[in-house]
């Protein structure tokens, strides 16, 4: 053992000294024009990502990791290209990489917080229409159709607040608390491991395997448009690959490099949970339901009317959806206040505690000493916060009323009121769970602000809440995550709020852009058509059901439903309750709720991207590890980059030359 120490003890002295001799670039150095123009690059990428997947199914991957490693390929391939020419360039910091992830999540996060799948577009006339003139509660006068200008307007006054409202709990959170955040710490060790000699090499084959499978999904989606004619039903999205009986319930596997990239990405139990929803309802609950025609609601209805089976798909959905938010915001802020309510406790009572001073405690301790400096040397003071907070509420109390009329200035005032302690709770069940709630946050703002407007207006200002909220408790929990990232990776806060803010500018312009080119491009929000908006509908019959309340719906649709919603919560509370080697296997009733509306295709899609990576990780943990995540995000980018060419060519009104449909074989 003596042996030991002394050969370990300059080792030991030797990695002291480089973690305190660490050169930390001054804020101002870690936010340059090269980064953030690479976070234009990524966040325009990451907005049309988030776009088609909110459009289409509405279940949107981490893309933290991604942003992290595409701005790292990015940055090096230009200070490359400048070395060969002879050019002298700034050195590539890891303090730089993470300004670069925070500015691309900053500016994707307003693609989904945003409502551009959700709550924004639920306000349109095609869902109206979906929905119909003649169903109660849905009135003509609660149309706000999508327009470029007037969606940025209302991004730059709502979504700047959420920074705000907590900066000044950044030390709490961070230090005191030690809350996890684990996207953001994986993210941190990430980029940390990138700017080491052994992970720069890792994250040189990342790179490379990420661009090969980025030009293979780029090449398979440009030869998929070739077969995929003019209307709805041609093509490989749609190949009846489990059979033409099983493709008519929507049983069929169809080809999308995004779908298969998500299931590489999300956990394994979301995708069988997906999966699992899929087969409980379009394969037993809706055969069911749709053999009740004639009875249970009036036969031979349209196949999107409310009355019949697309009632109690939109219904049922929506009912799975609130059980899971409802139980899940129970249990996050009783946690938050248990937690809470423990730490003030322990630091009332603490016992001493001596630190056994190893080799492997000194130096923690050490790097723990330099985050804590870097993290506290560039303040951003309270009253900074507070009057950001205070002045932009009162822009944002005048203006939104002129956005959206049915909304008085008095309710919005009233949600700015609340919404700092609900950005606390979203802020602080991520640092323990990764799990954000701002979706279901907007639909609590939705509901009771629907429910206070009435009939004449409250669809709409029940929806305009919903953004607000959102977007509030959504940064909110963005900034504190980056924080965690920075406070890792040695990089200052000021750094981390001030590219936050570049972040959020930059998508409040982006992100309606990107979506933009979807809404002149495609028909989004037809129910047949490949951008269904599925969200839509659902957020616009929340907001009449806070209006109207349930008399309108089929019969047996609400037994059937507050079945669900039972179910949902019993399913979570068996999650919560069971040891971790059973829950595990336990689904994900949130998860098991989307393809009861959408349809079982993307759910098989998810499910053969699972299986793959089960099946890598049983062959080589290791290497599937290191790059399953790179191998996704190629999937999910390349499909993601032939958007844009597919929208110019519908815009230029060029049509696939071929249209490959598959039918029935005739009999003789």
């Amino acid at each position: 053992m003596g042996s030991t120490g002394e050969i370990s003890e300059p080792l030991l002295q030797e990695k002291i000294c480089a973690v305190e001799s660490e050169v930390v670039p001054e804020w101002k150095e870690q936010i340059t024009i090269r980064g953030l123009v690479a976070s234009a690059v990524l966040g325009t990428l990451f907005c049309i990502i988030t776009h088609k997947l909110n459009l289409t199914v509405g279940i949107i991957p981490s893309l933290n990791v991604a942003a992290g490693l595409l701005g790292f390929f990015l940055i090096k391939s230009w200070t490359g290209f400048l070395h060969k020419l002879g050019l002298q360039v700034a050195p590539f910091t890891k303090q730089e990489n993470t300004v670069i992830q925070t500015c691309v999540v900053a500016c994707y996060g307003l693609a989904f917080s945003g409502g551009f799948g959700s709550y924004l577009i639920a306000m349109d006339e095609r869902t109206y229409q979906l929905i119909g003139p003649d169903y109660p509660g849905n009135h003509a006068e609660d149309v706000k159709n999508p327009g470029l200008w007037w969606m940025m307007g209302f991004l730059f006054v709502v979504s700047f607040l959420g920074l705000f409202s907590l900066v000044p709990l950044r030390k709490v959170m961070v230090m005191d608390y030690k809350l996890t955040y684990p996207s953001g710490t994986a993210t941190a060790m990430l980029i940390n491991s990138f700017h080491t000699n052994t992970g720069a090499e890792l994250a040189g084959k990342q790179v490379r395997c990420l661009g090969k499978y980025l030009s293979l999904s780029f090449i398979w989606s440009c030869f998929k448009w070739f077969f995929s004619g003019v209307g709805d039903s041609c093509g490989f999205d749609n190949f009846p690959s489990l059979g033409l009986t099983l493709f008519s319930n929507t049983f069929y596997f169809d080809f999308s490099p995004t779908y298969v990239g998500c299931g590489l990405i999300c956990p394994h139990i979301v995708n069988c949970s997906t999966l699992l929803g899929a087969i409980i309802s379009w394969g037993f609950l809706w055969p069911f339901i749709s053999k009740r025609a004639g009875d249970w609601y009036p036969d031979g209805l349209d196949s999107n009317d409310f009355k019949g089976l697309y009632g109690y798909k939109v219904f049922i959905s929506i009912a799975i959806i609130l059980g899971d938010g409802l139980y899940n915001l129970i249990k996050i802020i009783s946690i938050t206040i248990r937690e809470t309510c423990s730490k003030s406790s322990k630091q009332h009572n603490l016992p001493i505690i001596t630190e056994n001073q190893d080799a492997e405690n000194s130096i923690s301790l050490i790097e723990q000493r330099k985050r804590d400096e870097v993290f506290l040397k560039d303040r951003i003071p309270s009253w900074v916060a507070a009057s950001g907070y205070v002045g932009l509420a009162a822009i944002s109390t005048a203006t939104i009323p002129m956005i959206f009329p049915p909304l008085k200035w008095y309710l919005v005032l009233c949600s700015y009121l609340f919404a700092p302690a609900l950005a606390f709770c979203n802020s602080y069940g991520t640092g323990l769970t990764d799990w954000s709630l701002a979706s279901t946050y907007g639909k609590i703002g939705l509901f009771i602000f629907a429910s206070l407007v009435g009939r004449h207006g409250g669809v709409i200002a029940g929806l305009a809440v919903c953004g607000v909220m959102m977007s509030i408790v959504s940064t909110a929990a963005d900034l504190m995550q980056d924080f965690k990232t920075g406070y890792l990776t040695l990089s200052s806060a000021k750094s981390m709020f001030v590219s936050q803010l570049l972040g959020t500018v930059m998508g409040c312009i982006i992100a309606p852009l990107t979506f933009w080119l979807f809404w002149t491009a495609f028909d989004v929000g037809a129910p047949d058509g490949p951008y269904k908006a599925p969200y839509a509908v659902i957020f616009r019959e929340m907001a009449i059901l806070g209006v109207e309340g349930f008399a309108e719906l089929p019969k047996h649709c609400l037994a059937i439903c507050g079945g669900f919603f039972v179910a949902a919560l019993l399913v979570n509370l068996l999650r919560d309750v069971t040891p971790k080697n059973i829950s595990q296997f336990i689904p994900i009733p949130m998860a098991m709720a989307v393809p009861f509306y959408i349809g079982a295709y993307f759910a098989i899609d998810m499910f053969v991207g699972t299986v793959i990576l089960f099946v890598w990780e049983r062959i080589n943990r290791k290497e599937a590890e290191d790059y399953a995540g790179a191998v996704a995000s190629g999937l999910i980018c390349g499909d993601g980059i032939w958007t844009i060419p597919s929208a110019l060519l519908s815009l230029f009104r060029v049509n696939p030359p071929i249209c490959m449909y598959f039918g029935p074989s005739l009999s003789k």
